[in-house]
């Protein structure tokens, strides 16, 4: 039976010992319906709590007709997706744990639950901002818009570090690689994808590299499909990370000139991340060279050719990519053919009837001197060609490179680009983390308000 109305009042801070403040055992229970994604502890003993052997229900909707049990852990990572420390996360749950089952409050409704809660993380520092998030982001599992975030960039810049760090400081599960896909597509299809990577081939023509690029990204969306059609059906949150991401395969509408729909602010207020942007940060930044020249790099949707002439490579591989799908199919070089790939740019990431997926990409770069010495390294672990090592090395560098411009040139069409450095990951990666709650924030209320003009239509 539900107790409702079951507020507590808070008078004194709970003193716990080390033992209970580190994190319980996990309770493979589910929230609005979805399930929360189990990450590796962050603390150092896998100690636990007496009062994990106590169960709270937790009772959801107005008859009070269904429940969960409560799990600290769960709870705990939810906190962590507001921003809250993880330390200070999972001391908030237990404390939330400890004063329900101490005032005997084994069943409670979710709304008395959340007001103990809010009571709690206000006592700790964590006020309105705080609790702002923590309704939104429980608004967003409810809802189950989905969400496909895009991690893109050349190879050495960070994108599976800072994939899988935004995962779990989001608490989201599904994490894709397309050099895997690639991989895959490869090895087990006749799909036309060479055994050398595209940046270590030789091209007659900036141009030409990044239409062999484009193309690829194509055939490894399209071996994505399954996957974002799952998480478009079931509303679930993905993020996609690796080299082979165009943001044009899943950004441009029809006519590919101008990206589809993004949270508003994306559009026309996103900059490339300079921490000297954030007053707060300036001090942090002090010590930090070199990441205020490299904006010259990415210019408003041009790249400079080895000649030094300007060229449109946006737009001038969309028209290329248009004259190959006209011609209905792609030859590789044993004359296989991929057929059906213009059905990707009708299908884009909208393959469902319910909310509009919200779709947040991320173009990463780096200082050229700092990503160059760390190409090098990577370079020298591989061997791309027997012959010339050298002119090998330059090459491939100078490939990447131009990969990275033709990336980054989406920043004129409202894509973020992060600029990543050793030395300021820590407040680029919260920066991120701010940007994509704020991202999600936007999304579902423009659902919300699709939804609510419906009613007046009908």
């Amino acid at each position: 039976m539900t107790r409702k109305g079951k507020e507590v009042v808070i008078l004194t801070s709970p003193n716990h010992n080390s033992a209970e403040e580190e994190e319980g055992g996990f309770d493979h229970s589910k929230i609005n319906g979805r399930s929360f994604p189990s990450f590796p502890s962050f603390s150092s003993r896998n100690a636990s709590s007496k009062y994990d052997f106590v169960k709270v229900k937790v009772w959801l909707g107005e008859n009070a007709d269904h429940c969960y049990v409560l799990s600290r852990f769960l709870l705990s990572r939810m906190l962590t997706v507001t921003k809250i420390p993880n330390h200070v996360a999972i001391k908030i749950a237990l404390e939330l744990k400890k004063l329900l089952i101490d005032n005997s409050l084994l069943d409670v409704s979710q709304s008395d639950l959340e007001a103990n809660l809010f009571k709690l993380m206000e006592r700790r520092g964590y006020g309105e901002e705080y609790i702002n998030r923590y309704k939104m982001m429980t608004r967003f599992h409810h809802q189950r818009v989905p969400l496909v975030i895009l991690v893109c960039g050349t190879a050495c810049v960070g994108k599976s570090t800072i994939a899988t760090q935004l995962a779990q400081r989001l608490n989201l599960p599904n994490v894709l690689q397309t050099d895997m896909v690639y991989e895959l597509l490869r090895t087990s299809t006749d799909a036309p994808l060479a055994s050398t990577p595209v940046w270590a081939r030789e091209f007659n023509s900036s141009e030409e590299l990044i239409t062999e690029f484009c193309r690829e990204c194509r055939i490894v969306r399209k071996g994505l499909a399954g996957d974002l059609k799952k998480a478009m059906k079931d509303g679930k949150p993905i993020i996609i990370e690796g080299i082979h991401l165009d943001p044009s395969i899943y950004l441009m509408d029809e006519e590919n000139k101008l990206p589809a729909k993004m949270p508003e602010k994306c559009e026309t207020n996103i900059v490339s991340v300079n921490l000297d942007d954030d007053p707060a940060r300036q001090m942090e930044n002090n010590s930090v060279s070199g990441n205020n020249t490299e904006n010259s790099n990415c210019t408003t949707g041009y790249l400079t050719s080895e000649e030094g002439k300007p060229v449109n490579l946006v737009n001038k591989v969309v028209d290329s990519q248009e004259s190959i799908d006209k011609a209905g199919s792609i030859l590789d070089n044993k004359g296989e053919t991929v057929k059906d790939l213009e059905g990707d740019r009708k299908t884009s990431v909208s393959l469902k009837s319910g909310p509009e997926p919200i779709i947040i990409p991320i173009v990463l770069k780096m200082a050229e001197f700092d990503h160059k010495a760390l190409l090098e390294e990577w370079i020298s672990t591989r061997s791309f060609s027997d012959k010339h090592p050298d002119e090998d090395k330059d090459r491939l560098i100078t490939n990447l490179k131009i990969i990275q411009d033709y990336l980054c040139s989406f920043k004129s069409q409202g894509l973020t680009v992060a600029n990543i450095s050793a030395t300021t990951f820590p407040q680029t990666l919260d920066w991120l983390h701010g940007h994509l709650l704020q991202s999600i924030e936007e999304g579902i209320s423009s659902v919300s308000s699709e939804n609510g003009r419906q009613p007046a239509q009908n």
